[in-house]
């Protein structure tokens, strides 16, 4: 994404937003690791049988329920982030609309000064 267009807060929200899914990738290698051990010490012990391979089925279970609630939270970051940039568009809108409504003021005060002259 490109920053140049953005707001000050908007930045700061892409960058909160890139720290977080560099966290979270980060967790998620580690714990890849730790399955990689896990099927390292299972092969290590001899293979196991039928309930150690259905307790990694479960917890390959929990995995997937952990990706989709992280899926989950960061839907809610980016739905965050837009709702942000929407207000700061609407703060936008709004200062324009004063400008406009100043300069018309402005106006009216020069109209005002001429008809006195």
């Amino acid at each position: 994404m490109k920053l140049k267009n953005l707001s000050i807060r908007e930045v700061g929200l892409q960058i909160r937003l890139w720290r977080e899914r560099e966290v979270e990738k980060e967790r998620e290698g580690e714990r890849e690791r730790e399955r990689e051990r896990e099927r390292e010490r299972e092969r290590e012990r001899g293979g196991g049988g039928e309930r150690e391979r259905e307790g990694e089925r479960e917890r390959e279970r929990e995995r997937e329920r952990e990706r989709e609630r992280e899926r989950e939270r960061e839907r809610e970051r980016e739905s965050e982030i837009e709702r942000e940039r929407e207000r700061e568009r609407e703060r936008e809108r709004e200062r324009e609309r004063e400008r406009d409504r100043e300069r018309e003021r402005e106006r009216e005060r020069e109209r005002e000064r001429e008809r006195e002259r």
